[in-house]
């Protein structure tokens, strides 16, 4: 028996969707424009080629020069809003992380979520550009960002996307079965130290017979 033979190698890689990201800067209407006449925020992310298998030990990618760019087509017109597009990103899934796609692809709308910081040493009309950090589709790194107070925005993921995400989750998500919880007067008795502790009746029974002969 050829023992390699029977034996999978371990993944090399990870599934990874280069990807585009588009940002817009648009004007603030209403009281807030007193104090913020402009704001940032996400237009889209769009697959920029077929999925790739990246080494596991490569970081993530840097964004490119940002490239000024016309509405795109179907988008929404936002009067007076400029759009860049950012290129050499990626939205790499990991295995362990298989729960966190998975609960994207249950949400009413899947979608990409981008972390952007404001580049200081990028200005638009003076002030800094949004320069998008990292790509996912992972709900749980969403969360992770949001919690931290960073910027995150969201856009719809395309059937494509879907659908590759789905097969990658139909793969690697694995439900685990519920435990029954036994009642808590199963559960051993321990002592502050974490020992068996025993309980004892006698003094109880000394004492009641005491009582009783008063």
């Amino acid at each position: 028996m050829n023992v390699d033979a029977q034996v999978s190698p371990p993944p090399s890689g990870r599934p990874s969707l280069p990807v585009d990201v588009v940002m817009r800067r648009e004007p603030v209407s209403g009281p807030m424009a007193r104090w913020q006449p402009w704001r940032w925020v996400l237009a889209d992310v769009m697959a920029a080629g077929a999925p790739v298998e990246v080494s596991v030990g490569a970081g993530e990618p840097v964004a490119g020069a940002p490239q000024e760019v016309q509405p795109l087509p179907g988008a929404a017109a936002v009067e007076g809003a400029r759009y860049w597009l950012f290129s050499g990103l990626r939205a790499t899934l990991y295995r362990d992380d298989a729960e966190g796609y998975f609960l994207n692809l249950n949400s009413p709308s899947p979608c990409f979520w981008v972390f952007w910081r404001a580049d200081e040493g990028q200005l638009v009309d003076g002030e800094p550009m949004a320069v998008p950090q990292i790509a996912t589709l992972s709900y749980h790194d969403a969360g992770r960002w949001l919690d931290a107070q960073e910027k995150v925005d969201q856009v719809p993921a395309s059937p494509e996307v879907v659908e590759w995400l789905q097969a990658f989750v139909a793969e690697h998500h694995h439900v685990e079965p519920k435990r029954r919880k036994r009642p808590d007067s199963f559960k051993p008795l321990t002592d502050r130290f974490g020992q068996p502790a025993r309980v004892s009746t006698d003094k109880m029974v000394a004492r009641r017979g005491g009582e009783g002969a008063r």
